[in-house]
């Protein structure tokens, strides 16, 4: 993907509340007279728990773009702070499924009649499609800081309206980054999606071929976090393997990944079918074979993570690795009552299955850049061999 893409994908964040609506409320005044039918400002404090309401009721059919600026903090000591394009998602309908944006800038068209809300994401995850929160409101007290946002809605396709609205100026880049979007997007590749309580993004698309000759999945991420999954479905027993061959550019954190604060990293996982999953990452200091619970805490009882590489004398050069999947997870997570990294026993059954391969990326704490590169990724048990890429 070019410099230029990543730039706009990644708008200027600095603007002040005041500046935001000022600079657009110039705009919108400029505005052709017949391309919008409506506007609205909001301010959305971070500790605001979901659903903040509108009060707009959109037609089905009807075309919106929202833009938004500012930040939700979490941690002033820790610097941990997320932007729009995590922390803003959307609901049409109190009952309607929740989706977020890719950028701080976002157009959609609403599939059914409905309030508008807006749904602030952090510190917790949604615990059902219609934006249940599984760590209750009372998390969100924590939370400074705050977002502004303007939702305009369309008398026009949104990329014309854009388009006709940036002849006259812009602020912060941010019409210009959503027209790109329009008709930029990274795509997924073919076959993978996005897991849907993350929510969308363009982190990872489809890459040239490896030196395998096999298609490879592209990684960039910066300030942001996904993880892209592909279904399979493979008995587990004590010879079935992990394989896959990487080229990591960039590590996105020099700090040790299993603090919160310095948990960003890139990762090939497995799913099983009892709920856990093992994490595969390069690590930029920790010993290969060091395994922990995620340190994320609505994580971390799902997800343990193993160091497959470390260190920086092989970035930017392809690699092989492979694992036995039956003995790490004996050896990282352990069975019913069993754990060998001191976490307190929790019941769960032993699994018996994979069920999802997952690609992660997270550079959501230091918000720096990662950079990678996927090339044939597979699962060996038995004589068979299931080639996920």
């Amino acid at each position: 993907m070019s410099r230029v893409a990543v730039s706009l994908r990644k708008p200027s964040i600095d603007l002040t509340p005041e500046e935001f609506r000022t600079g657009l409320s110039a705009l919108v005044d400029k505005a052709p007279p017949d391309i919008l039918a409506g506007h609205a400002f909001f301010s959305i404090a971070a500790s605001q728990p979901p659903w903040f309401d509108t009060g707009l009721d959109l037609r089905a059919g009807e075309h919106i773009t929202v833009l938004a600026v500012g930040v939700a903090v979490l941690s002033s000591e820790l610097d941990l702070l997320f932007y729009p394009d995590m922390q803003l998602w959307y609901r049409v309908g109190e009952t309607g499924s929740v989706f977020r944006g890719t950028r701080q800038s976002h157009s959609f068209t609403a599939s059914a009649p409905g309030r508008l809300y807006f749904g602030s994401y952090f510190p917790g995850e949604w615990g059902t499609r219609t934006g249940a929160v599984t760590v209750g409101t009372d998390a969100y007290r924590q939370m400074q800081g705050g977002l502004d946002v303007l939702v305009l809605r369309w008398a026009v396709q949104p990329l014309e309206g854009l388009q006709r609205i940036l002849s006259v100026g812009d602020v912060g880049s941010l019409l210009a980054c959503e027209i790109d979007r329009l008709q930029n997007a990274v795509k997924p590749p073919a076959g993978w999606e996005y897991l849907w309580w993350l929510g969308q993004s363009e982190i990872y698309g489809a890459g040239p071929p490896s030196p395998a000759q096999r298609p490879s999945i592209t990684c960039y991420t910066q300030r942001d976090a996904a993880i892209l999954h592909k279904d399979v479905s493979l008995p587990l027993s004590a010879d079935t393997r992990l394989c896959w061959s990487w080229k990591v550019d960039k590590l996105p954190c020099q700090l040790p990944e299993n603090t919160l604060e310095g948990h960003d990293y890139l990762s090939v996982a497995v799913e099983f079918d009892n709920g856990q999953d093992l994490a595969f990452f390069w690590s930029s200091q920790l010993p290969v074979d060091t395994g922990f619970r995620c340190p994320i805490p609505t994580w971390t009882a799902r997800e343990t993570h193993v160091v497959a590489r470390s260190g920086g004398n092989l970035l930017g050069r392809w690699v092989d690795d492979e694992r036995p999947l039956y003995t790490y997870y004996e050896r990282f997570v352990g069975t019913i009552g069993k754990r060998d990294d001191g976490h307190d026993p929790r019941v769960m059954a032993p699994p018996t299955h994979i069920t999802r391969i997952w690609l992660i990326a997270n550079s959501m704490f230091k918000r720096q850049e990662g950079r990678c590169e996927y090339g044939a990724i597979e699962l060996q048990t038995a004589g068979t061999v299931i080639r996920v890429n």
